[in-house]
Protein backbone atom coordinates (compact mmCIF):
# COMPACT_ATOMS: atom_id res chain seq x y z
CA UNK A 1 0.00 0.00 0.00
CA UNK A 2 1.39 3.12 -0.89
CA UNK A 3 2.27 5.64 2.09
CA UNK A 4 3.52 8.42 -0.17
CA UNK A 5 2.15 9.65 -3.61
CA UNK A 6 3.57 12.70 -5.64
CA UNK A 7 1.55 13.23 -8.67
CA UNK A 8 3.39 15.70 -11.21
CA UNK A 9 5.34 18.26 -8.41
CA UNK A 10 6.24 21.62 -9.63
CA UNK A 11 8.09 23.89 -7.39
CA UNK A 12 9.42 26.96 -8.60
CA UNK A 13 10.45 30.05 -6.08
CA UNK A 14 10.15 33.88 -6.71
CA UNK A 15 13.61 36.15 -5.81
CA UNK A 16 12.80 39.44 -6.96
CA UNK A 17 11.49 39.56 -10.44
CA UNK A 18 13.25 36.41 -11.46
CA UNK A 19 10.99 32.72 -11.04
CA UNK A 20 13.79 29.89 -10.05
CA UNK A 21 12.61 26.18 -11.27
CA UNK A 22 13.98 23.81 -8.88
CA UNK A 23 11.15 20.86 -9.05
CA UNK A 24 9.84 20.23 -12.86
CA UNK A 25 7.05 17.81 -12.80
CA UNK A 26 8.24 15.07 -10.16
CA UNK A 27 5.89 11.67 -9.23
CA UNK A 28 6.87 8.96 -7.41
CA UNK A 29 5.50 6.52 -4.92
CA UNK A 30 6.70 5.19 -1.71
CA UNK A 31 4.81 2.46 -0.08
CA UNK A 32 4.86 1.90 3.47
CA UNK A 33 8.12 0.33 5.58
CA UNK A 34 10.39 1.21 2.73
CA UNK A 35 13.80 2.27 2.76
CA UNK A 36 14.88 4.90 0.37
CA UNK A 37 17.74 7.16 -0.68
CA UNK A 38 16.92 10.18 -2.60
CA UNK A 39 20.23 10.62 -4.35
CA UNK A 40 21.34 13.52 -6.10
CA UNK A 41 24.50 16.42 -6.29
CA UNK A 42 24.19 19.77 -4.38
CA UNK A 43 21.66 21.56 -6.44
CA UNK A 44 19.55 18.91 -7.44
CA UNK A 45 16.27 19.58 -6.29
CA UNK A 46 17.02 17.06 -3.47
CA UNK A 47 16.42 18.95 -0.43
CA UNK A 48 13.30 20.96 -1.93
CA UNK A 49 11.73 17.73 -2.52
CA UNK A 50 12.42 16.32 1.06
CA UNK A 51 11.01 19.37 2.36
CA UNK A 52 8.02 18.78 0.43
CA UNK A 53 7.59 15.55 1.14
CA UNK A 54 7.78 16.35 5.24
CA UNK A 55 5.38 19.19 5.13
CA UNK A 56 8.25 21.60 5.47
CA UNK A 57 6.84 23.34 2.55
CA UNK A 58 4.14 23.53 0.15
CA UNK A 59 4.38 22.50 -3.78
CA UNK A 60 4.06 25.25 -6.66
CA UNK A 61 1.54 22.84 -8.77
CA UNK A 62 0.98 18.99 -8.58
CA UNK A 63 -0.18 16.55 -6.32
CA UNK A 64 0.66 15.11 -2.52
CA UNK A 65 -0.85 12.47 -1.38
CA UNK A 66 0.04 11.08 1.95
CA UNK A 67 -1.76 8.09 3.63
CA UNK A 68 -4.19 8.49 1.17
CA UNK A 69 -4.90 12.60 2.02
CA UNK A 70 -4.10 15.49 -0.18
CA UNK A 71 -1.87 17.29 1.96
CA UNK A 72 0.29 19.23 -0.74
CA UNK A 73 -1.69 22.56 -0.26
CA UNK A 74 -2.27 22.78 3.39
CA UNK A 75 -2.00 25.63 5.57
CA UNK A 76 1.64 26.46 8.00
CA UNK A 77 -0.22 25.24 11.04
CA UNK A 78 -2.00 22.37 9.05
CA UNK A 79 0.89 20.96 7.89
CA UNK A 80 2.83 21.87 11.72
CA UNK A 81 0.35 19.22 13.17
CA UNK A 82 1.25 16.81 10.63
CA UNK A 83 4.54 16.70 10.78
CA UNK A 84 4.55 16.53 14.75
CA UNK A 85 2.09 13.66 14.11
CA UNK A 86 3.53 11.48 11.68
CA UNK A 87 7.11 12.17 10.97
CA UNK A 88 10.48 12.35 12.55
CA UNK A 89 13.37 14.52 11.30
CA UNK A 90 17.72 13.99 11.35
CA UNK A 91 19.94 16.45 10.23
CA UNK A 92 23.83 16.68 9.61
CA UNK A 93 24.12 19.24 12.33
CA UNK A 94 22.71 17.54 15.32
CA UNK A 95 20.68 20.31 16.45
CA UNK A 96 20.99 19.96 20.30
CA UNK A 97 20.20 22.55 22.62
CA UNK A 98 24.12 22.65 24.25
CA UNK A 99 22.72 22.63 27.99
CA UNK A 100 20.27 20.57 27.98
CA UNK A 101 21.34 16.51 28.45
CA UNK A 102 20.35 13.89 26.41
CA UNK A 103 17.49 13.07 28.10
CA UNK A 104 16.22 16.69 27.84
CA UNK A 105 17.02 16.60 23.75
CA UNK A 106 15.05 13.65 23.19
CA UNK A 107 12.37 14.67 25.67
CA UNK A 108 11.29 17.92 24.59
CA UNK A 109 9.18 17.00 21.35
CA UNK A 110 6.68 15.47 23.71
CA UNK A 111 6.03 19.10 24.93
CA UNK A 112 4.72 20.20 21.46
CA UNK A 113 2.84 17.04 21.15
CA UNK A 114 -1.05 16.74 20.93
CA UNK A 115 -2.34 14.98 23.80
CA UNK A 116 -1.14 15.24 28.00
CA UNK A 117 1.82 13.23 28.44
CA UNK A 118 2.98 13.53 32.14
CA UNK A 119 6.11 14.44 32.66
CA UNK A 120 6.63 10.76 34.07
CA UNK A 121 5.96 8.86 31.12
CA UNK A 122 7.68 11.79 28.96
CA UNK A 123 11.08 10.72 30.77
CA UNK A 124 10.26 6.94 30.73
CA UNK A 125 9.77 6.84 26.90
CA UNK A 126 13.09 8.67 26.07
CA UNK A 127 14.65 6.18 28.75
CA UNK A 128 13.47 3.64 26.60
CA UNK A 129 14.25 5.03 22.95
CA UNK A 130 18.31 6.61 24.67
CA UNK A 131 18.48 2.67 26.15
CA UNK A 132 17.06 1.56 22.67
CA UNK A 133 20.17 3.15 20.36
CA UNK A 134 22.90 2.02 23.22
CA UNK A 135 23.05 5.81 25.54
CA UNK A 136 21.38 4.34 28.79
CA UNK A 137 24.97 5.47 30.34
CA UNK A 138 24.76 8.74 28.41
CA UNK A 139 21.27 10.04 29.57
CA UNK A 140 22.38 12.61 31.55
CA UNK A 141 25.23 13.54 29.69
CA UNK A 142 25.36 16.85 27.70
CA UNK A 143 26.22 17.32 23.88
CA UNK A 144 29.72 18.78 24.69
CA UNK A 145 30.10 15.61 26.70
CA UNK A 146 29.44 13.28 23.73
CA UNK A 147 31.03 11.91 20.93
CA UNK A 148 30.04 13.34 17.20
CA UNK A 149 28.45 9.79 16.68
CA UNK A 150 26.55 9.53 19.76
CA UNK A 151 25.00 13.18 19.38
CA UNK A 152 23.57 11.89 16.34
CA UNK A 153 22.23 8.59 18.13
CA UNK A 154 20.47 11.55 20.58
CA UNK A 155 18.85 13.37 17.47
CA UNK A 156 18.02 10.11 16.15
CA UNK A 157 16.10 8.79 19.57
CA UNK A 158 14.70 12.44 19.58
CA UNK A 159 13.07 11.98 15.74
CA UNK A 160 11.43 9.05 17.35
CA UNK A 161 10.07 9.87 20.38
CA UNK A 162 7.01 10.98 18.66
CA UNK A 163 6.74 7.35 17.58
CA UNK A 164 6.41 8.53 13.70
CA UNK A 165 5.48 6.19 11.01
CA UNK A 166 8.12 8.34 8.65
CA UNK A 167 11.47 9.32 9.47
CA UNK A 168 13.53 11.67 6.71
CA UNK A 169 17.51 11.42 7.54
CA UNK A 170 19.45 14.96 5.50
CA UNK A 171 22.64 13.54 5.11
CA UNK A 172 23.02 12.15 8.60
CA UNK A 173 26.30 10.60 7.95
CA UNK A 174 27.84 14.79 6.73
CA UNK A 175 30.03 15.03 10.48
CA UNK A 176 30.73 11.73 11.23
CA UNK A 177 33.77 9.41 10.06
CA UNK A 178 33.45 6.47 7.92
CA UNK A 179 32.93 3.79 10.85
CA UNK A 180 30.53 5.87 12.86
CA UNK A 181 28.32 6.69 9.74
CA UNK A 182 28.55 3.18 8.94
CA UNK A 183 26.96 2.30 12.83
CA UNK A 184 24.69 5.33 12.30
CA UNK A 185 23.30 3.67 8.77
CA UNK A 186 22.89 0.52 10.14
CA UNK A 187 20.80 1.65 12.78
CA UNK A 188 18.59 2.88 10.16
CA UNK A 189 18.46 -0.30 8.57
CA UNK A 190 17.44 -2.25 11.93
CA UNK A 191 14.70 0.56 12.64
CA UNK A 192 13.34 0.15 9.23
CA UNK A 193 13.44 -3.64 9.37
CA UNK A 194 12.60 -3.87 13.13
CA UNK A 195 9.97 -1.37 13.56
CA UNK A 196 8.74 -1.14 10.00
CA UNK A 197 9.53 2.73 9.97
CA UNK A 198 9.68 4.38 6.67
CA UNK A 199 12.89 6.04 6.27
CA UNK A 200 13.66 8.48 3.44
CA UNK A 201 17.77 8.77 3.07
CA UNK A 202 18.63 12.07 1.48
CA UNK A 203 22.26 12.46 0.29
CA UNK A 204 24.50 13.15 -2.40
CA UNK A 205 26.63 10.14 -1.28
CA UNK A 206 26.56 6.40 -3.61
CA UNK A 207 28.11 4.80 -0.13
CA UNK A 208 25.37 6.15 1.82
CA UNK A 209 22.71 4.90 -0.83
CA UNK A 210 23.71 1.35 -1.07
CA UNK A 211 22.47 1.25 3.15
CA UNK A 212 18.84 1.90 1.22
CA UNK A 213 16.78 -1.24 -0.42
CA UNK A 214 15.61 1.52 -2.83
CA UNK A 215 17.56 4.66 -5.08
CA UNK A 216 15.69 7.52 -6.44
CA UNK A 217 18.11 9.81 -8.52
CA UNK A 218 17.41 13.20 -8.98
CA UNK A 219 19.15 15.75 -11.21
CA UNK A 220 18.26 19.57 -12.36
CA UNK A 221 14.83 18.82 -10.48
CA UNK A 222 14.07 15.97 -12.61
CA UNK A 223 13.78 12.11 -11.38
CA UNK A 224 16.61 10.24 -13.58
CA UNK A 225 16.72 6.97 -12.17
CA UNK A 226 14.67 4.53 -9.67
CA UNK A 227 15.96 1.64 -8.73
CA UNK A 228 16.43 -1.71 -6.21
CA UNK A 229 19.59 -1.14 -4.46
CA UNK A 230 21.43 -4.87 -3.46
CA UNK A 231 21.93 -2.75 0.20
CA UNK A 232 24.19 -4.53 2.93
CA UNK A 233 21.79 -6.26 5.08
CA UNK A 234 22.60 -5.91 9.28
CA UNK A 235 24.27 -8.46 10.95
CA UNK A 236 26.20 -9.23 7.35
CA UNK A 237 29.72 -9.61 7.67
CA UNK A 238 32.33 -6.86 5.97
CA UNK A 239 35.20 -7.53 7.61
CA UNK A 240 34.08 -7.29 11.18
CA UNK A 241 30.63 -7.85 12.41
CA UNK A 242 28.12 -5.76 12.64
CA UNK A 243 26.64 -4.49 15.93
CA UNK A 244 22.89 -4.76 16.76
CA UNK A 245 21.72 -0.65 17.63
CA UNK A 246 21.45 -1.64 21.31
CA UNK A 247 25.09 -2.51 21.10
CA UNK A 248 27.49 0.03 19.10
CA UNK A 249 29.98 1.21 21.30
CA UNK A 250 29.82 4.17 23.16
CA UNK A 251 33.55 4.73 24.39
CA UNK A 252 35.60 5.08 21.25
CA UNK A 253 36.43 9.00 20.26
CA UNK A 254 34.30 10.11 17.79
CA UNK A 255 32.31 6.85 17.57
CA UNK A 256 28.09 5.78 17.05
Amino acid sequence: MDLIELKDIYKTYHIGDMDVPVLKGVSLRIAKGELIALMGSSGSGKSTLMNILGCLDRPTSGEYWLNQREVGQLSADERALLRNRTMGFVFQSFNLLPRASALENVSMPLSYATGNISDREARKRAVEILTRVGLKERIDHEPSQLSGGQQQRVAIARALINRPPVLFADEPTGNLDSHTSGEVLKMFQQLNQEDGITIILVTHDPLVAKHARRVIRICDGLILGDSESSCEQPGEKTGEQTARVGDLSESAPGGA
